[in-house]
């Protein structure tokens, strides 16, 4: 049941963010593009691991270019994945949304401590990602 509900939340939270990004520059909020630029700059960061790395590591050109893996797995370009999300992750057996992705990578990639869900680190970082989807056809049926 609680999957259910942030499924149905995070798809609102996608679509909401997704229409403020596309929205004119007249109605744009200096909040979100302050957001937007925090998140870049956490994004750059080695402050959310403890492995000296940061989300750029793997997602070169602060997710706009395909990246790789230590091992030298391709990692595919973060430009559209936003709008992926929240989407079934056969791995974890589950529904998993944008935020959980994102913990998962500080987690696991970066040896980090998930974020809260709802701080200002979280907002930033998911907004920065959304960002990168701006223009994109909102997919979340895989």
């Amino acid at each position: 049941m609680g999957y259910k509900i942030r499924f149905i939340v995070s798809l609102l939270s996608t679509s909401a963010l997704l229409w403020c990004v596309t929205a004119s520059a007249e109605t744009s909020t200096s909040a979100m593009q302050n957001a937007i630029k925090y998140g870049s700059t956490l994004f750059a960061s080695t402050s959310l691991g403890s492995r000296g790395n940061s989300c750029m590591t793997c997602h070169r050109g602060g997710g706009r270019s395909e990246g790789m893996l230590p091992n030298g797995k391709s990692i595919p370009s973060l430009i559209g994945a936003a709008a992926t999300f929240p989407h079934y992750n056969k791995r974890a057996g589950r529904v998993i949304t944008l935020d959980m992705q994102v913990n998962s990578c500080i987690k696991n990639a970066l040896l980090g401590k998930a974020l809260p869900y709802d701080s200002k680190k979280m907002v930033a970082l998911v907004s920065y990602l959304t960002s990168l989807s701006q223009g994109k056809k909102i997919d979340v049926i895989k």
